[in-house]
């Protein structure tokens, strides 16, 4: 019998978590701005610890996302704060940083542990080099192809993680470019809001039909992709590499079109699942996504089936 992938989403709000538990999800990425990076929400310490006390009935987990660039204040709080993870009933944390490592491995021993450096998780030396640190699961760069994933996929004893859904950051910097840019306007309070709700977006002047949302918070300046990674058609692909986890990225999305999104890969896995000898894809199964698709923003394979990345 195939091995059964989990669905991976992140969640806005307790509500969101909520709805998308229904609609199928298995596992959740949530956390806090001072800890994680371009989270779909923020969720305070009381917030993760009604979100675990919302998904453990179901049978549903819960990662607390500590991939941010962590600083001398970050660190000085980390202990109480992986502390209190482990107290709440977290099921895994997601770090970057080997400080989030260190104070786990004090203060949160046996928690499972996540490494998600984003575009550095490239190979599988990395993945075990992580590995043997205590990681249980590597997150494969979005930059990879389709030959690389399953190349990394089979040469590590790790679980897997691979984006399958929507928007990925394309630039970060910690400079607050948007504020700086305002300086030299005019009138510098005609963009007071500069938050991923706010609608704004970069163009290039070669390709003007192509739209990047941009914004900033407490971590600087993020600039993400014009299209939506769309992989459901493919996704058997995934499965039969042996992939663990299979996320859905849903920052900047609507609870409504999460929702329909996550309904759509909980049937293909499941209908995989059920007979992969037999399994073919249905061209409908994609209608709802299309139907609630932004129309300026492609549904495109990503980098899964590019020549060459790196």
């Amino acid at each position: 019998m195939a091995h059964k992938p989990e669905l991976l989403a992140t969640a806005s709000s307790l509500e969101e978590l909520e709805r998308l538990i229904a609609a199928g999800a298995d596992a959740f990425v949530i956390g806090e701005a001072r800890y994680g990076m371009r989270l779909a929400g923020e969720f305070s310490k009381d917030l993760i610890a009604q979100a675990v006390s919302i998904a453990k009935p179901k049978g549903s987990r819960i990662y607390v996302s500590l991939n941010n660039l962590m600083d001398n204040e970050a660190v000085e709080t980390l202990n109480d704060y992986v502390a209190f993870l482990a107290e709440a009933g977290v099921d895994a944390i997601i770090f970057g940083d080997p400080a989030v490592l260190m104070a786990a491995r004090k203060h949160a021993p046996g928690i499972a542990l996540h490494w998600n450096a984003e575009m550095t998780s490239t190979n599988y030396v990395t993945a075990n080099y992580w590995g043997r640190r205590g990681a249980g699961r590597y997150v494969l760069a979005r930059e990879l192809n389709m030959e690389q994933v399953v190349e990394t996929a089979s040469s590590t004893d790790l679980e897997t993680q691979v984006q399958v859904h929507g928007m990925t950051n394309i630039y970060h910097s910690k400079r607050s470019l948007v504020d700086s840019y305002l300086v030299h306007q005019v009138d510098t309070d005609r963009l007071p809001r500069k938050d991923k709700d706010r609608g704004l977006y970069v163009m290039e002047a070669e390709r003007q039909d192509e739209r990047y949302p941009i914004f900033e918070d407490d971590n600087g300046t993020h600039i993400m992709s014009s299209d939506d990674i769309c992989m459901l058609e493919n996704l058997h692909e995934l499965m039969e590499a042996g992939i663990t986890s299979l996320k859905i990225e849903g920052i900047m999305k609507s609870i409504e079109y999460n929702e329909i999104v996550v309904r759509a890969y909980r049937h293909v896995i499941d209908a995989y699942i059920a007979d992969p000898s037999g399994y073919s894809f249905q061209e409908e199964w994609l209608d709802a996504i299309r139907d609630v698709q932004n129309p300026d923003r492609e549904l495109s394979f990503g980098f899964f089936y590019k020549e060459q990345v790196y």
